[in-house]
């Protein structure tokens, strides 16, 4: 029983020797970010529910969208919203993603998001 309550102290020592030694780093935050005020904002609701919204920053990040009901009242009822929202990286360049949501899924378009390679076709053998 002393051997298994040695080797316990001795893992959680371990254990909390690397957390307390581990190095933790701020999220560096520009000027530009930390003063950011809002430029343009708006809002609009109609009665059928349906929106349009978009804003603007001072350190560049921008986004718009817009969403109505579609199909309402059946069984193909679906909640629609399509946008976009940009942001400069830290590296200078501008990101713009544009996406549509509805009853097929989220989907979202940018130059910078990765793409599956397209998969080719394969010949695969019958057996009858």
């Amino acid at each position: 029983m002393k051997f298994v309550s040695a080797i316990f102290f001795m893992s959680a020592s371990a254990a909390i020797v690397a957390i307390t030694s581990a190095q933790i780093r701020p999220i560096l935050r520009t000027t530009a970010d930390h003063d950011a005020v809002i430029l343009r904002q708006a809002y609009d609701l109609n009665p059928d529910g349906s929106y349009v919204y978009n804003y603007e920053t001072s350190n560049g990040i921008r986004a718009d969208e817009s969403g109505f009901l579609k199909s309402p009242g059946t069984q193909l009822e679906a909640q629609v919203k399509q946008g976009s929202f940009s942001y400069t990286g830290p590296d200078g360049v501008v990101y713009t993603i544009t996406y549509i949501a509805d009853e097929n899924g989220y989907r979202a378009e940018g130059a910078h998001i990765p793409t599956p390679p397209s998969l080719r076709p394969v010949n695969i053998p019958r057996y009858n």
